[in-house]
């Protein structure tokens, strides 16, 4: 029903009311209007931290809370049918391949099969000559010392051959990839004709799944107790840690994109075609990279691409962290500088690399190896309050591991083919940055945030060897075997 019309009675009223009456509605007006103008700047301002609605301290929890490791804890405990080690006469020598991360896995793995097979371990050699070109010893990258005193109890490790084994024969032998237990016990036939045992290449040595529960918590065990970085290392990677928390949280970013990845994976899109050929002649020339041929728009369709910088401030703000956080960026030299920077620093200006953050002075011993300021990365990455990666890749997968050892703590995984969709519509101008992105990109990593799992398994319709190869890495998940829920074991 309308409203009825106001009476020729009251509309008379109203012309003839006095004049301080009027005075009085114009004073109100003025101060209704001071309080709508101060009340909106602070909404602003909310919005700005909140642009969902949010309290603050909710927002805050989404941003930054792990839910306090969700009453998972380590145990990595020997059981009670775990045997100690005897000193055999036997001896393992190992290369261990590639760039940091993906020596620290093959050295752990090396030590449980040193165990599987009964032998000393000798301390392994590093790679020199890998894409890094990184002359760094075991000892300048690791605590030797401790390396070795701590794997008391479980295998038995020394800095080198016996002189009288040194010019012995050896049987060189690559092991297959991703083998259990039962495949180092044949292996242990070796001894009957040699005292060493020489292994090339260390990486991706053992399964990570169905390996007795004792093998699987020493690998643990060495991963994240042993195998720890040397002291001057450690000390910078301690002190920036603490530069970075003295502004409040933090971000690690592993940003890939760096001209071997960007070209190893075949993903130009963004950059112009000089730069593309330039990536497509280093994939050419770099003989132990199979895939020389990659279609770079596909690649990036099927989430095979690391994230640009840009495509990374979007993301991050579309999940609502403010332009004031500070991001921390973990990666070595990033393909076109500041020229694909600019776009994320415009979002964050509190972006900042081990260059900004160290002085020169500090670097200056690490600063021509690349495996050493990788390690250092490394733990500004494993004690951040998020760590974000832009691809999935060694380190990437390291730091997620010891992170859910750790207690869970915030990683937010990126839906990449997810991402490269809304990225697309945004781009074609169907979308557009704000509430309706953050409610997508938020809503599709719900449940890519670090939250306890099982180990995933391998993937549908994967075969033979194959299935094994897709299978999640144990050190990007120790989930079951090295964490439990507290007064479990």
């Amino acid at each position: 029903m309308a409203n009825p019309r106001p009476s020729s009675h009251r509309l008379l009223r109203s012309r003839l009311l006095p004049p301080p009456s009027i005075s009085c509605y114009v004073l109100v007006l003025l101060a209704f209007s001071a309080f709508i103008f101060l009340f909106s700047q602070r909404q602003i301002t909310v919005v700005d931290r909140n642009p969902s609605d949010e309290s603050f301290e909710d927002l805050k929890e989404r941003l930054w809370g792990s839910a306090s490791g969700y009453g998972y804890r380590p145990c990595v405990k020997r059981t009670q049918k775990y045997a100690a080690p005897q000193k055999w006469n036997r001896y393992l020598t190992v290369r261990s391949n590639g760039g940091l991360n993906q020596m620290r896995t093959g050295i752990c793995d090396m030590v449980a099969v040193a165990r599987l097979m009964n032998a000393t371990l000798v301390i392994p050699q590093l790679d020199k000559r890998s894409f890094w070109q990184d002359t760094s010893t075991f000892s300048d990258i690791f605590d030797e010392s401790h390396f070795i005193n701590s794997q008391e109890g479980d295998v038995h490790i020394v800095r080198e051959l016996p002189k009288e084994l040194e010019s012995a024969p050896r049987a060189r032998k690559h092991f297959t990839s991703w083998s259990g237990a039962s495949y180092y016990e044949e292996m242990s036939q070796l001894w009957k004709d040699y005292q060493v045992i020489h292994v090339p290449k260390s990486d991706s040595r053992l399964a990570n799944n169905d390996l007795p529960i004792d093998i699987q918590r020493l690998r643990c065990r060495a991963m994240y107790h042993s195998l720890r970085f040397s002291n001057p290392i450690e000390r910078l990677g301690k002190k920036l840690v603490e530069r970075l928390k003295s502004h409040g949280q933090y971000i690690a970013l592993h940003l890939r994109f760096e001209k071997d990845m960007l070209s190893f994976t075949g993903c130009t899109y963004g950059l112009n075609d000089m730069e593309a050929e330039e990536l497509r002649i280093m994939r050419e020339i770099t003989n132990h990279w199979k895939l020389k041929d990659i279609n770079s728009t596909e690649q990036r369709l099927g989430g095979f691409c690391p994230l640009t910088p840009k495509e990374v401030g979007i993301f991050l703000k579309a999940l609502g962290y403010p332009s004031s956080t500070w991001i921390y960026v973990a990666a070595g030299e990033i393909y076109g500088g500041e020229t694909y920077l600019s776009d994320l620093r415009s979002r964050f200006p509190n972006l900042v690399f081990k260059e900004t953050l160290a002085t020169k002075e500090e670097l200056k011993d690490f600063s021509s190896h690349s495996s050493q300021t990788a390690a250092i990365d490394y733990i500004i990455s494993v004690e951040s309050d998020v760590f974000v990666p832009s691809y999935t890749g060694n380190m990437a997968r390291a730091v997620e591991g010891h992170r859910r050892f750790l207690g869970h703590r915030k990683t937010i995984n990126p839906d990449r083919k997810g991402l490269v969709e809304l990225f697309d519509m945004i781009d074609r101008g169907e979308l557009k940055e704000g509430a309706k992105l953050s409610s997508l990109v938020s809503e599709m990593h719900e449940h890519r945030q670090g939250a306890p799992r099982k180990r995933y398994g391998s993937l549908p319709g994967s075969k033979g060897r194959d299935r094994l190869r897709t299978e999640e890495s144990f050190y990007e998940n120790p989930f079951p075997e090295c964490i439990c829920l507290a007064g479990k074991h």
